[in-house]
């Protein structure tokens, strides 16, 4: 063989090593990619379809991955059951992860900075349209609510936009975490895992929510006890679970509450505030945490509290409906500092990542949260058994 025969080898393999388009049928890792992906959307109130689509070729900064597994939202059972966000039709699932399979010749790297490969492990956050300059370490207050989300994405001409799918196109410019290092379960508990570390550092800035602090989380949902567990590797350990559901509360005593209560045992709010209050030798709560989507579960949470004391409102993702409360006794008299909670920041996300190695490093049952696991061909029973809220995490899983 000539030289000029080696050359034109060489030329030809570094060209096709550097094609970014990706087409259909290349392998990854022992794996075909097919031609066409499925994907579930919401058609219709309380109705998914499982459609085919094909997979688009791949621009110089786009992924291509396969989904392993994506957990529902109750963000998705509102969508399931009453569209509140008008998206019909739409490919829903935000929770998801899967593997790089293909990737644009311009990917690199992930949004913290870390190598991206095919067949890396990989998580979505946000997709900043409006201001794409936004970084892993950018020092603004922007979270999610001014950002895309896959999973919430108005249905296009590239449909691979939701987590409840077999492939998600990941387009340039979203954000994306190599997470090689967790297991399937952990990473798909990554999303609602970043809303409560947000809601902690949220609840910090108020200089009230201390070491020693005692503490009441309010809904034992997957919610609440992700918020549990986040403080118990925070070190704190004085906290009260409420809820109305006993296998909630054991759990979430399990989970790092040393305490709880079950509101059913109640009749009225003054007695309910006794009974928590008994759990804390007879004093109020110094910080609260309101994890439920009920607006008398928000009435109810500041009788708890102390004067001086703090509450962090975390539990309203789409309009509940009105609260009640009295204005003077429960906010002014009382001087309480009180902060909402929405979702998350880039920088969360890093966090997250941290606290879930480190909540099973302590010996937490992080992995028993997902209690169900349906195939993508059943989502439509995936999302109905997360509106009986007869288990704690669901969750689709691929094969």
């Amino acid at each position: 063989m000539d030289q000029n025969n080696i050359e034109t080898i060489v030329r030809q393999v570094l060209e096709s090593l550097q094609d970014g388009s990706a087409a259909a049928g290349p392998k990854s890792g022992g794996r075909e990619i097919p031609k066409t992906a499925h994907v579930a959307v919401l058609t219709a109130l309380e109705h998914f379809d499982v459609k085919e689509y094909p997979i688009p070729p791949l621009g110089d900064g786009d992924i291509l991955v396969r989904v392993e597994g994506c957990g529902v939202c109750g963000t998705d059972a509102h969508e399931f059951k009453r569209d509140p966000f008008g998206l019909i039709p739409v490919a829903l699932g935000h929770e998801g992860t899967g593997e790089i399979v293909a990737m644009g010749k311009n990917v690199k790297k992930d949004s913290a900075g870390k190598d991206l490969h095919i067949g890396d492990k990989v998580v979505t956050c946000m997709i900043f349209k409006d201001n794409p300059d936004i970084t892993m370490y950018d020092l603004n207050r922007q979270n999610v609510g001014g950002a895309d989300v896959y999973g919430l994405l108005p249905d296009d001409q590239i449909h691979l936009n939701g987590w409840f799918s077999d492939y998600i196109f990941i387009r340039e410019g979203s954000t994306v975490f190599n997470v090689s290092d967790l297991d399937l379960d952990s990473r798909m508990l990554i999303e609602p895992a970043a809303v409560l570390v947000h809601a902690v550092e949220r609840a910090k800035s108020t200089g009230i929510l201390r070491f020693n602090s005692r503490v009441v989380v309010q809904g034992c949902g997957p919610i609440g006890l992700l918020c549990i567990a986040v403080l118990r590797t925070m070190g704190i350990e004085n906290i009260v679970a409420v809820d109305g559901n006993p296998g909630r509360l054991e759990f979430a005593r399990r989970m790092g509450a040393e305490r709880s209560v079950n509101f059913a045992d109640y009749q009225g709010i003054e007695a309910l505030t006794a009974g928590l209050e008994a759990q804390f030798d007879g004093h109020p709560a110094d910080f609260g945490f309101q994890c439920t989507g009920n607006p008398k579960a928000h009435s109810n949470i500041y009788k708890f509290i102390r004067s001086g004391g703090g509450l962090c409102e975390l539990g309203f993702f789409i309009n509940g409906g009105d609260a009640t409360i009295n204005p003077h006794l429960d906010i002014c008299s009382k001087e309480l500092t009180i902060v909402g909670s929405w979702v998350y920041t880039l920088r969360d996300y890093g966090t997250t990542f941290d606290f879930l190695k480190r909540a099973k490093a302590i010996g937490l049952p992080i992995d028993e949260l997902i209690t169900d696991r349906y195939p993508l061909a059943k989502i439509n029973d995936a999302l109905k058994k997360n509106l009986e809220m007869t288990g704690l995490k669901i969750c689709m899983v691929n094969e």
